[in-house]
């Protein structure tokens, strides 16, 4: 892929996806960022060495692939200023705007335009991320090869064929970190009051949880024989999964999930303009 890709926000997931893809070896001259901060366009400059502009329709002109990394509450109005420059270029838009549906983003930059919305993760910043990608009627096969390419820099791809599918990538993988970060604190804090010092706890928690997270990826076998296979009849393990499935931990995670899934659409509801 030889694009220019323009990223409109230089905040986090916005820096993960371009250092992914100068890691990967995409030319730097090729990616464009534009901030209205200073700072963070001095920043993004500095640590990754892109050119950073504080004009959008400036960095669109130069470009062939436009990411919308903003926050969702900032999008319809940069969408709206940036309308007559998109309609000109007819270039490919991606958003990684959580909750923001491709209609709604269609219709605010003037309608017939190729859109590819993304649901990425925060391990995104570290490379090891997971997205959701879905595409419109109006995005073409290179097209969608050039969206997989750029968020792929940052981890996992994975395209859902209906857009409310994404609703439940939210839920799972968007969402997912803070569930694992939750499970792993209350590991920590129970071997703590058990009388491991806080130091051993949380080293003993990140190996666990890495070692575990190794095994499923590098293993033919599902989570569950996995979790059969370690859990011994009447051993420490299998009391341990006993007072799990007591608690109906199942359930709970199910619950969970749901009211993250509903959250979504309320969200993409509340910050949409066209449904």
């Amino acid at each position: 892929m030889n694009v220019t890709i323009c990223f409109i926000g230089a905040g986090n997931m916005a820096k993960s996806l371009i250092g992914g893809l100068i890691a990967s070896g995409y030319d730097k001259e090729k990616i464009i960022a534009t901030d209205p901060s200073t700072e963070q366009r001095a920043a993004l400059t500095q640590s990754l060495g892109i050119k950073c502009y504080e004009d959008n329709l400036h960095a669109i002109e130069k470009s062939d692939v436009v990411v919308l990394a903003v926050k969702p509450q900032m999008l319809q109005t940069v969408c709206n200023d940036i309308q007559a420059k998109i309609q000109a270029k007819s270039c490919l838009v991606i958003s990684v705007a959580a909750g923001i549906r491709s209609v709604d983003i269609n219709h605010w930059l003037g309608g017939n335009i190729s859109v590819v919305r993304a649901m990425p993760n925060t391990p995104s910043l570290v490379q090891t991320g997971a997205a959701g990608l879905f595409a419109n009627e109006h995005v073409s096969t290179k097209q969608k090869s050039q969206a997989e390419h750029i968020l792929r820099a940052a981890g996992l791809t994975i395209w859902v064929d209906e857009e409310t599918q994404l609703d439940i990538v939210t839920a799972l993988s968007g969402s997912g970190p803070a569930y694992y970060f939750l499970f792993m604190e209350a590991m920590e804090e129970a071997a703590i009051k058990m009388g491991l010092d806080a130091k051993t706890a949380h080293l003993l928690t990140m190996q666990t949880a890495l070692g575990a997270a190794k095994m499923v990826m590098e293993s033919a076998q599902d989570c569950a024989t996995l979790r059969k296979n370690v859990t011994s009849p009447n051993g420490t393990t299998h009391s341990a999964i006993q007072s799990f499935e007591q608690a109906n931990l199942r359930q709970i995670v199910a619950e969970a999930m749901t009211a993250a899934q509903q959250r979504a659409v309320e969200m993409a509801n509340e910050l949409g303009g066209t449904t």
